[in-house]
């Protein structure tokens, strides 16, 4: 089956609402570390590049979905994109970051699929969504997404479609549809990148790691006061 097909395939309910609900989750108020589930095991494919260093306790965290996110605007389309790396997410609030979790583990038969059939040992997971900013109706392109890093430029593997009509490529005005993007494993989110749709590019994410490295000191410092 084509990739064109797998969009056109349907998407089950469950995974669209869990869609729809992180874009309120990055909003809400942390809640209880408990709450994020910081006892269970991550997905393996969800943090391709961890490290001691960097992968601190989930549920202490306070940022924000749109504070790890990056967005690129290119003829009425707003382009978000949050990279799944646990490395990332788990200085997101306890909602925010279980949202995510449970997102990726809704996929995880799809991704192993994907690692069969590519042959790719890790993979580097975003959540990517496309937004219509204009009147009428705006077109989207979900392979023109690529990610530029350690010196090479990564196109995706595969796109799993998340919300109904991804597949139609096609958005009316303040509608989004969203898509799980599986990129080769070597992408290394802890290292400075750029996204890049069509010919619109966004090189903020030295200003965000800089953020994440603040919050994952706070991270640990909560962590350590917990008795």
């Amino acid at each position: 089956m084509t990739t064109a097909a797998r969009w056109r395939a349907c998407v089950r309910p469950p995974t669209f609402v869990l869609a729809l609900l992180l874009w309120l989750i990055g909003c809400a108020p942390p809640a209880s570390p408990r709450a994020a589930g910081a006892d269970g095991p991550a997905p393996e494919f969800a943090a391709a590049r961890d490290s001691a260093a960097r992968l601190v306790p989930p549920g202490f965290g306070s940022l924000k979905q749109e504070d790890v996110a990056l967005r690129v605007s290119q003829l009425g389309l707003q382009v978000r994109a949050i990279p799944l790396d646990e490395t990332v997410t788990r200085v997101l609030s306890p909602d925010s970051y279980q949202a995510l979790r449970d997102l990726v583990a809704s996929q995880r038969e799809r991704i192993r699929e994907v690692q069969r059939r590519t042959g790719l040992p890790t993979v580097s997971l975003w959540y990517v969504s496309f937004f219509g900013v204009e009147q009428g109706e705006t077109r989207f392109s979900p392979l023109e997404f690529l990610i530029s890093n350690v010196g090479r430029d990564f196109r995706p593997v595969e796109v799993i479609p998340l919300s109904p009509g991804f597949g139609a490529q096609r958005l009316r005005q303040r509608e989004v549809q969203h898509g799980l993007y599986v990129f080769d494993g070597q992408v290394d989110v802890n290292q400075p990148l750029v996204i890049t749709y069509e010919t619109a590019r966004n090189t903020d994410w030295p200003i965000v790691l800089q953020r994440i490295e603040r919050e994952r000191s706070l991270v640990r410092s909560r962590a350590g006061a917990k008795p």
